[in-house]
């Protein structure tokens, strides 16, 4: 009986196993290679399938799912001789899992030297300026190529990305040197346009300040003008209104003469030749009241009239510098009073 159940035993381990091989669960976004007796056989897609135990294998299982692949940086040469080190991100997908499986060894390396190989041909050409600023152009050119040599692999390169592009230390420090005197470059210009601008507002500000100025200081002295002249006008009526004789305005003439000769610094003072007929109508007019009166003596003699007439009164010997009719200058004395 021992030796009949361990036999029992073994055929329901092996159809145990048998069945396990026979039914294949695949994932969905997955495929698997059958192989019969080492042969290509089919695609198993996702779901239940059913295989022949013992005979077909499963070969390979692969996720068609879209894979994000980083690689390492890898040192490039440009077009002006400088190293740069550039890594790259690529974004695959398996369209045909046998493809995928029988006509390429290891897709993924694969897929890293051709990139590798292709990001080299293309930076060559390019000097390190145009690397930096060209990121779209270099990722489509990228792209470009892999996708063409990777659609006998059955996989198709939906993207390529440039992560870092790392040129040499010294070209870095060069770069922020020439970024910073950029900045102070535009810095300057700025604040030279503000100070520019200022000077403008503040030049146009002292402009218009001065216009205005100048138009009321104009429109004052037109005003001061207007009210003399009016003044004037009123003097000149009042004058005519009064009908003044040669006597008044020969009284009022000499009544000036003292506030000519006002102050002690004044030794030299100028009288206008008019005040000639001023004294003799004075003179004549007083000669009518009697003694007492102020003598009058408007004669001059020499040619260069430096001798005046003397005047004074009845009481006071004082005598005073007189010009001649010429209006010639004269010196002032004065004299102590006689008793």
């Amino acid at each position: 009986m021992q030796p009949i159940i361990i036999v029992l035993i073994i055929l329901v381990v092996l159809v145990f196993i048998a069945l396990i091989k026979t039914i294949q669960v695949i994932p969905q976004a997955s495929a698997a290679i059958v192989e019969r007796f080492g042969r290509y056989t089919r695609t198993l897609n996702a779901g239940l399938n059913i295989v022949v135990p013992f005979i077909d294998s499963i070969r390979n299982r692969i996720d068609l799912r879209e894979q994000v692949v980083p690689f390492p940086p890898q040192p490039v040469i440009t077009q002006d001789n400088l190293v740069v080190n550039i890594d790259t991100v690529i974004y695959y997908q398996v369209t045909d899992a046998r493809a995928a499986t029988y006509e390429v060894a290891s897709y993924i390396q694969a897929i890293e030297q051709l990139t590798v190989t292709t990001l080299r041909n293309i930076i060559g050409g390019m000097d390190l300026e145009r690397t930096l600023t060209s990121r779209e152009e270099i990722n489509a050119a990228l792209r470009g190529v892999l996708d063409e040599a990777t659609g006998k692999w059955g996989i198709r390169v939906n993207r390529v990305e440039l992560k870092a592009i790392e040129p040499p230390t010294s070209i870095q420090d060069s770069m922020e040197k020439q970024m910073r005197a950029d900045r102070d470059k535009r810095a300057a210009i700025l604040t030279a346009e503000g100070i520019r601008q200022s000077q403008i507002l503040t030049a146009e500000g002292e402009k218009q300040s001065a216009i205005l100025r100048a138009e009321g200081e104009s429109k004052a002295a037109a005003l001061r003008a207007e009210g003399e002249a009016q003044a004037v006008r009123t003097v000149f009526e009042a004058i005519h209104a009064g009908d003044p004789d040669q006597k008044l305005l020969s009284y009022q003439y000499l009544q000036m003469l003292p506030k000519i000769a006002e102050g002690d610094a004044n030794k030299l003072w100028i009288v206008p030749s008019e005040i000639g007929d001023a004294l003799k109508g004075l003179s004549g007019a007083f000669g009518n009241l009697g003694g007492g009166a102020p003598g009058f003596n408007t004669g001059g003699n020499g040619a260069d009239g430096s001798n005046g007439g003397n005047v004074g009164n009845g009481d006071n010997g004082g005598s005073a510098g007189v010009v001649n009719p010429r209006g010639a200058a004269v010196e002032r004395r004065e004299e102590p009073p006689v008793y």
